[in-house]
């Protein structure tokens, strides 16, 4: 069975007064969600195809800076099929792209600040140095100051109350993942467990502190499993439960 997430719906609640948030990862039997410094290798041609489906939905398309440094980023879908599908529910060709740093040490000469097929933001905390912003915004992509204790909160608002995005898909790295969860935004979590073995000290999926009590755990509903035997993968969705 080949799934298909153009079709998937998401109950975003009326009042909610942030975008409903998505996250997306592929992760390796043993865990692990990178190879080397990236995570290519780990996700089949299928992986790529859902993660793309995903961007379908979305608003924003949000990566870390670590992301952008090791494999670059992008909200392109790289299909007709999907920009036609956006255009056929009035949306833009592509989501906006968004990324967030706090040092603004991100690597200018990617696609992220050359490309214009896409738009793009930059989520920069007010600690970063100032010649890395002016050099930032010199790109002419847009540039959003946040306040470096609440950067989390204060970008999500943002892109809700200025960008007018009702759907936020997270695609990683784990750190930001990691601060997501812990500002308690995440509704939905898709992810690919792909069957290879990585070993080592290589970080999981969600980075951050550590939960200290049961009572503390992050729990999520089962929505959907669908294994793929020809590529060794399953592809899970998960959805936070109510309470």
């Amino acid at each position: 069975m080949q799934p298909d997430y153009t079709s998937l719906r998401f109950p975003i609640p009326s009042g909610l007064r942030r975008p409903y948030v998505i996250t997306n990862m592929v992760m390796s039997a043993d865990g692990k969600v990178v190879v080397g410094e990236t995570e290519q290798g780990l996700g089949s041609a299928t992986d790529q195809r859902l993660m793309r489906e995903l961007r379908v939905h979305a608003d924003v398309v949000l990566n870390g800076a670590g992301t952008l440094r090791a494999s670059g980023t992008s909200s392109r879908l790289g299909s007709r099929r999907l920009t036609e599908l956006r255009r056929a529910r009035g949306k833009s060709p592509a989501p906006i792209a968004a990324v967030l740093s706090r040092s603004a040490d991100l690597p200018l000469d990617r696609p992220f600040f050359t490309a214009r097929d896409f738009e793009a933001v930059v989520y920069l905390s007010d600690a970063a140095p100032a010649d890395r912003r002016r050099a930032i915004a010199a790109t002419g992509r847009r540039v959003v100051v946040v306040p470096d204790a609440a950067a989390v909160p204060a970008m999500v608002r943002h892109m809700h109350d200025d960008l007018g995005a009702a759907l936020l898909l997270a695609e990683g790295g784990p750190t930001i993942l990691g601060r997501l969860f812990e500002h308690d935004m995440v509704d939905e979590y898709f992810l690919t467990v792909s069957g290879v073995i990585v070993g080592g000290g290589a970080p999981t999926p969600v980075e951050g502190p550590r939960v200290s009590a049961p009572a503390s755990i992050k729990r999520f509903g089962l929505m959907s499993a669908i294994p793929n035997p020809d590529d060794g993968e399953v592809y899970l969705r998960f959805r936070r439960r109510a309470g």
